[in-house]
């Protein structure tokens, strides 16, 4: 992937922004697990609209603190992982789960995530085209369903040091099979290399 073609990663007020925006949609609560799916979990485009509610509740009905995302919906035999639920992501999807419980009486075992109106489920194309619209509508040039995803990793690459991680730790959490696609994904940051450049 070439520097010039990855999507662009989103500042903290952008995703705050997107947040707010998404709280005047149509479906609300649906729109913003999407978007903190990707933004705070890392998904793909395909993982997020083939997550089931299976891969994140217990035997005993609740909602668990991972999602255990199976091969079949990732990318690839090696890209099922497990990844822990941020806790802002998590309080909409409590929230998500108990309302299409009451709306739709759901089977946790068979049911997605992410529906529509008319249908149990989406597609991949489906949640490419809602994220294009959405930075469209905000005017977030060079964003795209990817963008979560990159910020995803590129926050985590920032963060991995100060709980004893390394960046094998994020490769694992976001299923790539090699860590220099990882490395390719994590934006650099420019300010911090003029503050290293000035301590030498």
């Amino acid at each position: 992937m070439g520097l010039g073609k990855q999507s662009k990663i989103l500042t903290k007020k952008q995703i705050e922004t997107m947040l707010l925006y998404l709280g005047s949609t149509r479906h609300p609560l649906r729109n913003r697990v999407i978007f903190l799916l990707s933004v705070k979990s890392g998904f793909r485009s395909k993982e997020i609209s083939g997550v089931k509610w299976s891969m994140m509740v217990s035997p005993t009905g609740e909602l668990g603190e991972s999602i255990h995302l199976t091969n079949d919906v990732s990318k690839g035999k090696s890209g099922g992982r497990i990844i822990p639920i941020h806790k802002e992501l998590k309080k909409l999807l409590v929230e998500l789960y108990e309302v299409e419980q009451s709306r739709y009486g759901l089977d946790v075992q068979t049911s997605y995530v992410v529906r529509t109106e008319r249908s149990p489920n989406t597609s991949s194309q489906s949640i490419i085209n809602m994220f294009q619209i959405w930075y469209r509508d905000l005017g977030f040039v060079g964003c795209s369903s990817h963008s979560g995803r990159r910020t995803f990793i590129t926050d985590l690459s920032k963060k991995v040091s100060l709980v004893g991680g390394s960046l094998r730790d994020i490769q694992v959490m976001v299923g790539h099979k090699n860590l220099q696609t990882t490395q390719r994904y994590i934006e650099v940051d420019t300010d911090c290399q003029r503050k290293m450049v000035n301590l030498i």
